[in-house]
């Protein structure tokens, strides 16, 4: 068993010890849903005061609006109730650090874990590597800004997601803990 392993059964064994939240309703306490990235840096718990039961909280690399995210807003929404969305990227983001080339290329080589360097990405695997990644848009990232109104853009212009629900364009600055609002994904986001 991994020391990792041991880590976590271990803390769930102490948390599970004095667990009183089994009564929490299904839907989020709060009715709101956060898209963000899956990055360990952010603690949407903290930078948005939540509790367990409060919100739904979306993750993954970069927290597009992936049709797998939009897949959990709509659910959120349509079968629990959450009533207004935020999109939350953040500052020095991995996802700024490669492109769908540079990836595809990266595991078309092998499916190793590649290193970064001064002169960008490397694989330092054996292979073999795999060429479906081309088959995959790894929706990264060149501007943080223009990601977060790229995204609520396209949530907001969803066919299954309703007009009236306000989404929120943000990014967070991993430097300071602030949220900084892109005022022109939240305009584009406005309910109507």
């Amino acid at each position: 068993m991994s020391s990792v392993l041991n880590e976590v059964l271990l803390a769930n064994r102490e948390y599970s010890a004095s667990f009183d939240k089994g009564d929490l309703p299904m839907p989020p306490g709060r009715r709101f849903a956060i898209l963000t990235c899956m990055d360990a840096r952010l603690d949407p718990a903290k930078y948005a005061g939540l509790s367990e039961g409060d919100a739904h909280v979306i993750r993954n690399a970069g927290g597009r609006a992936s049709d797998d995210a939009i897949r959990s807003l709509v659910i959120s929404y349509k079968l629990l109730g959450t009533k207004e969305w935020f999109v939350v990227h953040h500052t020095d983001c991995g996802m700024e650090t490669f492109n769908d080339e540079i990836m595809r290329h990266l595991l078309a080589s092998s499916l190793e874990t590649a290193t970064i360097d001064a002169n960008g990405w490397r694989d330092t695997g054996a292979g073999p590597g795999s060429a479906e990644a081309k088959h995959i848009s790894w929706l990264t990232i060149k501007d943080q800004a223009e990601s977060v109104i790229e995204d609520v853009s396209r949530i907001k212009n969803h066919p299954l997601v309703p007009a009236g629900i306000p989404i929120y364009g943000y990014v967070y600055d991993v430097k300071s803990g602030k949220l900084i609002e892109i005022p022109e994904a939240t305009k584009i986001g406005a309910a109507s």
